[in-house]
């Protein structure tokens, strides 16, 4: 299959918004990510992957820990600030502290969980990584923010 078919079929399956953070020897590092899947419940297994030309993917796979963090529909800026390329992703307004394991953690998003890295896989231009959450906060129920045919929206309770 041809990658840019591959992409047209892909924009039609809704995927749920994550952002991704780890501490890194140059500050906090993260970006927007769409491939969080839950893996395993015995034991807790989340995996996401990270582009190999992300300027976060070094850091990300050298890290021990890393955050996952979910969207609600009011948090699209967010998301785009980390998806862009070149952005200084936590500076104002985004709202972060330093959390467990060192990791940063983003302010008022709907759960987090820090997750010790566990396994990661060479896979074509990105690496697959998986983590084991060992920390989740959960913040007030929301709309979750979710990514089709290229926009942000929202799914309904």
């Amino acid at each position: 299959m041809a990658e840019e078919a591959f992409r047209r079929v892909f924009r039609k399956h809704p995927a749920g918004v994550a952002i991704v953070t780890a501490a890194g020897e140059g500050g906090p590092v993260g970006f927007t990510a769409t491939s969080l899947a839950s893996l395993s419940s015995a034991p807790p297994l989340v995996s996401f992957g990270v582009g190999r030309r992300a300027s976060s993917w070094a850091t990300v796979c050298a890290a021990e820990f890393v955050a996952v963090h979910l969207l609600e529909t009011d948090q699209q800026q967010l998301a785009t600030v980390f998806a862009r390329s070149g952005a200084d992703r936590f500076a104002p307004p985004t709202s972060w502290r330093t959390g467990p394991h060192g990791v940063p953690l983003l302010d008022d998003v709907t759960a987090v969980m820090v997750c010790r890295k566990v396994y990661d896989l060479p896979a074509g231009d990105h690496t697959l990584v998986i983590g084991q959450p060992v920390y989740a906060r959960e913040g007030a129920a929301a709309r979750p923010l979710v990514y089709l045919d290229g926009r942000y929206g929202s799914v309904s309770r």
